[in-house]
């Protein structure tokens, strides 16, 4: 696991404040002038001291040199909140002395792989730590070809044998720099298998919450089948089911596929795989031969601040996520519900679709899913209680993130449809590491792919984020492209497209897709670049409201209480219009 949590326990609030106070007085300073953040690595405590007036920036600096990690993003939690903004002072957070920070740290994804074979051959490789052990063995035959006979080599750690599909990172220490590794020719034995076939099938028909209504003869029911060699368990061992609340919705076949490569692996015994990523959890689903994943599964109880969370953050105190404006809770509704908005170029898109949408968000539904792979901090028994509600998302192939390189070969008009999508929905979780970057080895084109849009559409702008507001191509106009297809979004349209897949949003959510579709639709009607109308939308510093909350509140404060929201809207149009015309003065 990846993340290296900062707990309220074992050290507790009280205890944390008179270290802190005595940790002052030694090293000379003054309880104003500093706090002390207290982190724990592998179950040791580190005191540190921070000055208030330190950037986030420089605390998450100091906490690298501190112990020497190599990391790529790490994410500071305060009082249940991601100190996202990293050019904001600690005391701008309210953080003071003697409070507990929690801590959540990628490690480097590249590790030294040493390889020894029995025969005395020695290799050495690179490999991404979230990698499994089945595809080193393939770089292990491939590269040893020629002097190696390895078809099926086994692979021991300090004499375990390592299954296929255990992760590279799950046998490292994150203090190793080399992993050494020793690998043997696995013996051949023949077998004559039993011919008994099984057949394994589940039924996923189109599912109404409430009635749990079968189909009719107009829409058969479809089935997953899988053919075994072996008895079925007695027990249920896995269970998967796509949640469908209106029966007029009619999945399309590229969520079908996906459903069932990843049932057809969970039959084969393939176990969904924890990322060591993310401050939630986050599984890599496999398909039957375990070489491939298929799909994301995000459980909605394993998410930030939520009841199983397996990162180790605290619960939530007052239910709010750890983004302003978010509930711990719904983070899979709104992965499935950016699936949705994300309209082709055609047109607004339904189930039915097969196309990819405008920014490619990837293909996302709601399922229930069992397996004991999953965090389960009670046990796990294969009853109902263990079924785990959260958003499918399809594995889309890439080469990395966009934290990876930078944004100088991006091409514009990609950069501009992830801008679009982000202005759209207010994002307030748009960084680098949730852009997956592909590249086409024949043409050499570069693909951007959105993906984590677990903290969009919030109830309010106050943590609306977008790393590309740096990225050059930000200042470049819409082409006419783009600009045609944000005149065609219509809030309206788009929350009955919501309700009509049973995503019906909250009035505070539902007021926010409104004001930014509003706002984005008039800003490209201006001519206005994504740098120009995303600092609109992004605060300047942390205590400074945005310009899109200062319209809010205008609009709020010339209104009486009880005013239709059709009034109140009219209200923010006409503030909204008198505020882009002295920005363009």
């Amino acid at each position: 696991m990846s993340a290296v949590d900062v707990a309220r326990s074992p050290v507790c609030e009280e205890t944390a404040r008179s270290s802190a106070v005595c940790l002052n007085r030694r090293l000379g300073f003054s309880s104003s002038e500093s706090i002390v953040i207290y982190i724990t690595v592998g179950g040791s405590v580190i005191p540190m001291r921070v000055m208030e007036s330190d950037s986030i920036a420089s605390v998450k600096l100091r906490i690298q040199a501190c112990k020497g990690f190599v990391v790529k993003k790490q994410k500071l939690v305060f009082g249940g909140r991601e100190l996202s903004r990293t050019d904001s002072l600690v005391k701008d957070y309210g953080i003071t002395s003697g409070n507990v920070l929690h801590l959540a740290l990628r490690i480097s994804d590249l590790l030294l792989i040493s390889v020894r074979t029995t025969c005395g051959k020695e290799l050495e490789f690179h490999v991404d730590r979230h990698r499994n052990v089945g595809y080193l063995k393939r770089r292990i035959t491939k590269k040893g070809k020629g002097f190696l006979d390895l078809k099926d080599p086994e692979i021991f750690c300090y004499g375990e044998k390592l299954e296929d599909q255990r992760l590279i990172h799950d046998i490292s220490n994150n203090t190793d720099a080399v992993i050494h590794l020793v690998v043997q020719k696995s013996a051949k034995v023949r077998t004559k298998a039993v011919e008994r076939d099984v057949e394994l099938s589940v039924v996923a028909p189109n599912w109404n919450e409430k009635t749990d209504e079968a189909h009719n003869d107009k829409n058969p029911p479809r089935e997953l089948r899988v053919l075994s060699r072996t008895p079925p368990p007695l027990h249920k061992d896995f269970f998967l089911k796509p949640i469908i609340v209106n029966p007029q919705v009619k999945l399309p076949p590229v969520l079908w596929n996906m459903i069932q490569s990843v049932f057809e692996g969970l039959a084969r015994g393939k176990q969904p795989v924890r990322s060591s990523e993310g401050t939630g959890g986050t599984y890599f689903m496999q398909d039957a031969s375990g070489n491939k994943y298929i799909s994301i599964f995000k459980p909605i109880d394993e998410e930030p601040l939520a009841v199983n969370n397996p990162q180790g953050l605290p619960l939530s105190t007052n239910g709010e996520g750890l983004k302003r404006g978010t509930r711990v809770g719904e983070g899979a509704l709104r992965e499935v519900a950016a699936y949705i908005l994300d309209h082709p170029k055609t047109g607004p898109k339904f189930f039915s679709c097969n196309e990819i949408g405008f920014a490619g968000v990837p293909p996302t539904v709601m399922v229930q899913c069992l397996h004991k792979a999953f965090n389960h901090p009670e046990g796990f028994d294969g009853s109902d209680a263990n079924i785990k509600t959260g958003s499918l998302q399809m594995f889309m192939k890439n080469h990395g993130s966009c934290e990876d390189m930078g944004p100088r070969d991006f091409p514009v008009e990609e950069v501009h449809k992830i801008s679009v999508f982000d202005m759209r929905t207010a994002n307030a979780d748009r960084h680098a590491g949730n852009i997956l970057l592909h590249k086409d080895h024949e043409t050499g084109r570069i693909v951007l792919i959105p993906i984590d849009h677990g903290y969009c559409l919030p109830e309010k702008f106050e943590d609306c984020t977008f790393d590309w507001l740096y990225w050059p191509q930000a200042r470049q106009p819409f082409s006419q492209e783009t600009v045609d297809y944000i005149k065609s979004l219509d809030a309206e349209q788009d929350l009955a497209i919501l309700k009509f897949y049973g995503l019906d949003l909250s009035p505070e959510c539902a007021r926010t897709l409104r004001i930014s579709t509003m706002l984005l639709k008039k800003g490209a009607e201006r001519g206005l670049t994504p740098f120009t109308i995303g600092n609109i939308m992004c605060r300047e510093t942390l205590n400074k409201k945005s310009i899109i909350e200062e319209i809010v509140h205008d609009a709020q404060n010339s209104v009486l209480p009880g005013t239709s929201e059709t009034v109140f809207l009219e209200t923010v149009s006409r503030i909204m219009d008198a505020a882009l015309v002295k920005l363009l003065m």
